[in-house]
């Protein structure tokens, strides 16, 4: 297949890019200015210029704090931008795939969340990419929608790379103990995706799905599996002390419980993530290496 990829910087477009040949794929990334969502007649030429089999929407505006004060261009990406692509893929009779995230719920659940749970975005981040989800299947119905979290991997900003950076620079690391999630690695992300595209077209309907990590954590979890790979590889690693996420003081309230039951996506597609403990050690590796080469 080929595949039109929306977004080019981020880790799970790179990621995307990387695995594709792994998939029988041929996959192009687009960005700006390239690709401008803002200009929905252009895009679509742009997309048709391509002559894709399929459209996959990895273009989102992510910096969660930043949000806060930048509702209207979250907004134009997470939710104008998303509608655009589905319009294009929906006029050029393409399969659409979406990825969405865990922050369009509130955490007060207290179990893994399904795809039908009542969302409740706690910030503007979670609200613009609900408002993307409502948008994008509002152009195109047949769209398939992905929600994901805790996204991590060498590329981009993300908790695994700060954890590696802190770990050089301090002694003792506080970290929140009491916020939960499913670490997602971008290459086993990007792997699923794939797979799922493959199957795009025998979809008889459109809808929302889970495709997260396999494995729960907390903050603290993943942290400690950072240093414990850091300690392997001969690095000198932070103590690590536990606190609430209510001391944690940041713009953004996050949701204190947002895991995600992938059930429904394993048993529609056949597809299950590896878990944290499995891909970490994979990430912080390929984050080692490009510290070394850098240097």
């Amino acid at each position: 297949m080929r595949i039109f990829v929306a977004g080019s910087s981020g880790q799970l477009a790179r990621a995307l890019a990387a695995r594709a040949a792994a998939h029988g794929h041929v996959v192009e990334t687009f960005g700006r200015p390239a690709l401008d969502l803002a200009d929905p007649d252009g895009a679509a030429k742009r997309i048709a210029s391509f002559e894709p089999d399929l459209i996959l929407n990895a273009a989102a505006y992510t910096a969660v704090d930043r949000a806060e004060s930048e509702e209207a261009l979250a907004m134009a990406i997470n939710r104008d931008g998303a509608a655009a692509l589905a319009a294009s893929a929906r006029k050029l009779g393409l399969p659409f795939l979406h990825v969405s995230t865990d922050y369009v719920f509130d955490g007060e659940k207290g179990e893994p969340y399904v795809e039908t749970d009542a969302t409740n975005p706690l910030g503007v981040y979670g609200r613009t990419k609900l408002a993307g989800e409502a948008r994008v299947l509002t152009e195109y119905p047949d769209a398939l929608i992905f929600r994901t979290g805790w996204v991590y991997g060498q590329d981009g900003g993300n908790f695994v790379r700060t954890m590696v950076r802190l770990a050089g620079e301090r002694e003792h690391l506080d970290i929140v103990a009491d916020r939960f999630g499913n670490p997602t690695h971008a290459v086993d992300l990007a792997d699923g995706l794939l797979a799922i595209a493959g199957q795009a077209r025998g979809v008889a309907s459109g809808g929302i799905f889970h495709l997260a990590g396999s494995v729960e954590a907390s903050w603290f979890d993943l942290a400690s599996g950072v240093m414990a790979r850091l300690a392997e590889a001969g690095r000198k690693v932070p103590t690590l002390g536990r606190i609430s996420g209510d001391a944690y003081v940041a713009p953004a309230a996050r949701p204190r419980d947002s895991r995600l039951d992938c059930g429904r996506t394993e048993q529609s597609f056949g597809v299950r993530l590896p878990g944290w403990p499995d891909s970490l050690g994979v990430a912080v590796d390929a984050i080692l290496d490009l510290e070394r080469n850098a240097a």
